[in-house]
């Protein structure tokens, strides 16, 4: 089995590590080899979505060069996905040199959740089942099973709506054994959007806020986000609102352990 790519992202990379090697761990034990190209930088998108399109060009074609050798590409974030996936191929949509080998990525780039439903690869979880669901109890910074209660789950703006990807990470939390307490509206957005968190503060603060009250009020002891930037967003005020963040692939990974 050739080895995939494993694309972490700037905010995993640099702020979230942990969720890197969450993924890396749980990839490897679907019985993968994980290569992590050290060459690797921004996909472009802060650029995209801020207009500078020529700079996202230029970043654009280097992910592209980095990532050619791999057959399969996994991303822990359906944002960085959807750039790949969606706007590469309408970056170079006038360049024929280009265009083909950003299709090529394109067809081959998987969010994490989307990988693991997809080809069915997701481990057996150690612990419980999903007729005897392990739930949440915290220590020492690490999820543990203990006493029964429910996480709920945040849709990230271009995971579900570029990417269309709602029920895979579900689908994956409820395979662990972990049942879930819909809140309303869950795919209203974080506030995060990217610069338009420190564009409108303001505006953005109040959006949070309004997500992690209607987290709360499912009584979830968890909130699980596929997306590391709305992670990144709703922990700012998440002991405020006495609601637990936490990235899909670390549950996942210490739920199959």
């Amino acid at each position: 089995m050739p080895p995939l790519a494993l694309l972490a992202t700037c905010l995993v990379d640099q702020v979230l590590p942990e969720i890197g090697v969450a993924t890396a761990a749980l990839l490897e034990r679907t019985g993968h080899t994980v290569d992590f190209p050290e060459a690797q930088t921004c996909c472009g998108q802060p650029f995209f979505n801020s207009g500078y399109h020529a700079d996202a060009v230029r970043l654009a074609k280097r992910t592209i060069e980095i990532f050619e050798p791999y057959e399969t590409v996994v991303l822990p974030s359906g944002s960085c996905a959807a750039m790949i996936r969606v706007e590469y191929p309408h970056l170079f949509h006038d360049d024929p040199a280009w265009l083909p080998r950003a299709e090529a990525l394109a067809a081959r780039t998987f969010e994490f959740s989307e990988f693991l439903i997809r080809f069915d690869l997701l481990p057996i979880p150690r612990t419980g089942s999903a007729d005897n669901p392990p739930p949440f109890t915290f220590a020492q910074g690490r999820i543990r099973p203990s006493a029964h209660s429910p996480a709920t789950y945040h849709d990230s703006c271009h995971m579900c709506r570029l990417l269309g990807l709602r029920d895979e990470p579900r689908s994956a939390l409820e395979k662990t054994g972990v049942t879930i307490e819909e809140m309303a509206e869950p795919d209203r957005c974080c506030g995060f959007g990217g610069t338009f968190s420190l564009k409108m503060p303001e505006v953005s603060a109040a959006m949070t806020r309004e997500k992690l009250r209607l987290a709360s009020e499912t009584g979830a002891a968890i909130l699980v986000t596929a997306d590391p930037g709305c992670l990144m967003q709703m922990r700012r005020f998440a002991d405020e609102a006495g609601v637990r963040v936490e990235h899909l692939a670390v549950v996942l990974e210490e739920r199959t352990r």
